[in-house]
């Protein structure tokens, strides 16, 4: 017997082969398409598609739609004539063909099973009943048979399935023949953020800067020659259930020369919107990567900062009940702290509000090796604003904070507080230290003696900078009353 043609499955992989009834109008392939692409994991997509529609009621195929398209956010519009045509109705397609979903399909349903026969070595079609396909199980002739041999074969594609996300839409038009169309909509998994590398010189006096934006496609879309702005800043969304599982990331990265400026930066909104001056291919399932800027022997600054509350006083600062007690605060940090702080401005190379990102700082040993030497997160910085980057704590400095007295003035009222702050330099050469204070009992404060001149930075930091020679060691006192 002879089996139809049709589908055929295989236990290991999967072969298909059929012929589509009759297709409603299909909407052309794209013709033009541009992405803005938000740092929020999504993507407005714009694209132009032409399609030939008669008078009266159309049914159109949309074909290649990204699997995360949110259909609620589509619009829709002739360029050929804005109103002749108007969208009814409006249906996603995304039960793409897959194994599973076929047998789902088939499920007490005819199907047959072909094998060869060792002694004609002819291939024969049994007619059986598929039952369950996880372990294959089918009614063959009356009897139930568990696993059966053989290659599975199927009449046709089930209804329903489709090779790849579509729109299905029911349009009334008015002006028959050739349409120009404009579709926009928003599309998740499509993201991009920002990478910056930094090389310092050997005084650590000026850098290199160069920031890479890192663009990720999960949406089940390609986009070819497609025209890329990026849209910096906090854009308010409603969450949403995730809808969608990851996908696999086949890394890509495209380098351009340092020496042309790729992206023009313009104002949206409350945003930052950068331009893509060329068109570019973002493929699904790619990581690409694509020069934002780049700037050379910028003039930055070494700093060392000792702050031995670091981050505990903020969880106390102005709570009654630590208020008084005089046991808060005797914990000590003892690292001191270096950054590279430099401007974002015109003089420096720089000037371009730079969206945010982690950046990675190298810098060159005595062989003239790169030695990766730290790496911090800026936000999202304007122009002329100091950059200050943590890239870890300095080896020969060393900070001690101790608490030296506390005691009550007024119970209830006021209280007075005495600290020792010890700075060793073990470098072979000067230094300054910023040593960062916080009162953090109460807003009403005011720093009675102090042994080192110092600065209020604000209402909850006080700075004291101290320049240690060689070996040297200092010692920082001063006493804070708080009221209330």
């Amino acid at each position: 017997m002879k089996h139809p043609i049709g589908i055929i499955l295989l236990f290991t992989s999967t072969i298909v082969s059929f012929a589509f009834s009759q297709q409603p109008i299909s909407a052309s392939e794209r013709q033009s398409v541009d992405l803005t692409i938000y740092n929020s994991d999504i993507a407005l997509v714009r694209e132009e598609r032409t399609m030939t529609l008669s008078d009266g009621l159309n049914t159109v195929i949309v074909p290649d739609i990204p699997a995360t398209i949110d259909g609620t956010s589509l619009h829709f519009s002739s360029l050929t004539e804005p109103k002749a045509v108007n969208v009814l109705e409006q249906n996603y397609q995304y039960d793409v063909l897959q194994q599973n979903k076929i047998y789902d399909k088939y499920i007490g349903k005819e199907v047959y099973f072909c094998k060869n026969n060792p002694i004609t070595k002819i291939e024969d079609t049994i007619k059986a009943t598929l039952l369950s396909y996880g372990p294959m199980i089918a009614e063959i002739n009356g009897k139930i048979e568990m696993s059966p041999q053989g290659r599975l074969s199927l009449p046709s594609l089930p209804e329903g399935l489709i090779l790849k996300p579509q729109l299905k839409w029911l349009l009334e038009n008015s002006s028959a023949g050739k349409h120009k169309t404009e579709i926009s909509y928003l599309a998740a998994k499509i993201n991009w953020d920002c990478n910056y590398v930094v090389l310092l010189d050997a005084n650590d006096t000026h850098l290199d800067l160069t920031g890479w934006v890192t663009i990720t496609n999960h949406s089940g879309s390609t986009f070819k020659n497609t025209g890329l702005k990026l849209v910096a800043g906090d854009v308010n969304r409603i969450p949403e259930p995730a809808r969608f599982g990851g996908l696999v990331t086949n890394a890509q990265l495209e380098r351009m020369p340092d020496f042309k400026k790729q992206f023009e930066q313009k104002e949206l909104f409350e945003y930052k919107l950068y331009s893509l001056q060329r068109k570019t291919d973002i493929n699904n399932d790619e990581t690409k990567q694509i020069q934002l800027t780049s700037a050379h022997h910028v003039t930055a600054k070494k700093m060392f900062i000792f702050d031995g509350m670091n981050e505990q006083w903020r969880y106390w600062r102005n709570n009654i009940s630590y208020r008084g007690q005089g046991t808060f605060g005797q914990e000590s940090n003892t690292k001191v702290g270096v950054f590279i702080a430099f401007k974002n401005d015109e003089k420096s190379g720089l000037g371009m509000p730079l969206p945010k990102g982690k950046v990675r700082v190298y810098k060159r040993d005595d062989d003239g090796k790169e030695q990766f030497a730290g790496e911090d997160e800026i936000d999202h910085t304007p122009k002329d604003e100091e950059m200050k980057l943590y890239l870890g704590n300095a080896f020969d400095l060393v900070g001690e904070r101790a608490q030296k007295d506390f005691h009550v003035v007024v119970s209830g009222h006021v209280v007075e507080e005495t600290f020792e702050i010890k700075l060793r330099n073990h470098k072979t050469e000067p230094v300054e230290i910023f040593v960062y204070e916080h009162p953090w009992r109460w807003n009403d404060w005011d720093i009675k003696t102090a042994t080192e001149k110092w600065e209020k930075v604000d209402q909850s930091t006080v700075r004291f900078p101290v320049k240690l020679q060689k070996d040297e060691e200092r010692t920082i006192t001063y006493t804070i009353r708080y009221t209330w």
